[in-house]
């Protein structure tokens, strides 16, 4: 339940649309509910913006269904991250109006309409083209919340000219999400040339000694430019949901 979900239940039983015994069934799943294999918190979207979002990795496909399930009854939005080929060919079969983003490794399941942000546009740029996973991670995430999202690829340091013809794309954007594995440079020269936060996401790709993305880690919280944000290594959900919260505060500042 979200908001506007909570003053429509409201305004029913104000308006005498509703009783007081229906309006307490229609509120009775705030603010979780629990169930065999976890406590589901149905109270997400009304605090936060956006349901809960499971992740997928470490879940049987049976547990996943039966989390989906739930929120489907609910008429909740629901997504699902980390998300196996196999486990989702499971859901899909299950929920067949859901859609499966393979590179991105998302299920989706719609069953109300998101809020969308007109003004503006997150942009995520990755280094190289083994870090697109990640990337599209961050950008199916970002699109689900209903944010514009633009995207620059491989334009890593290796070839730093890719990336000066790119110059208005970077400068217009509210927020980017930069993406890169091996000495994670990138986000540092980024954000050297634009003014908007600059979320930097490591990734585990390169050769040992960049110990499954550690150094890379390292190098981003090292960063002497200013305005730029770490999150965990390969993680593209938490910088798109982080980057969605900033643009949409940029765009509409009053919620």
């Amino acid at each position: 339940m979200n908001r506007k979900s909570l003053m429509d239940v409201l305004k029913a039983v104000e308006n005498k649309g509703m009783t007081a015994k229906d309006a307490a069934e229609k509120l009775a799943l705030l603010p979780y509910e629990t169930i065999d294999c976890a406590t589901i918190d149905h109270h997400r979207s009304l605090m936060k913006g956006w349901p809960e979002v499971v992740f997928g990795e470490g879940k049987t496909p049976e547990q996943i269904i039966s989390i989906m399930e739930r929120f489907v009854s609910a008429g909740d939005n629901c997504i699902v991250t980390r998300l196996s080929r196999d486990k989702a060919d499971h859901l899909l079969a299950c929920f067949p109006d859901s859609e499966y983003h393979p590179m991105a490794r998302i299920l989706t399941n719609f069953k109300k309409p998101v809020n969308e942000v007109k003004n503006g546009y997150i942009l995520v740029v990755s280094a190289g083209t083994s870090d697109q996973p990640v990337a599209e991670e961050a950008i199916v995430t970002a699109m689900s919340m209903g944010h514009r999202v633009e995207r620059l690829f491989d334009v890593g340091v290796a070839g730093i000219h890719r990336l000066f013809d790119k110059m208005s794309i970077l400068r217009n954007a509210n927020v980017l999400i930069v993406v890169a594995g091996m000495e994670g440079a990138l986000p540092s020269v980024i954000a050297g040339l634009v003014s908007a936060p600059v979320i930097a996401v490591p990734t585990s790709v390169g050769y040992g000694a960049n110990f499954k993305g550690l150094s890379a880690l390292l190098a981003m919280l090292n960063s002497c430019a200013n305005g730029v944000s770490v999150v965990n290594i390969d993680n593209g959900f938490g910088a798109a949901y982080m980057a969605a919260v900033i643009n949409r505060r940029t765009c509409n500042p009053a919620e």
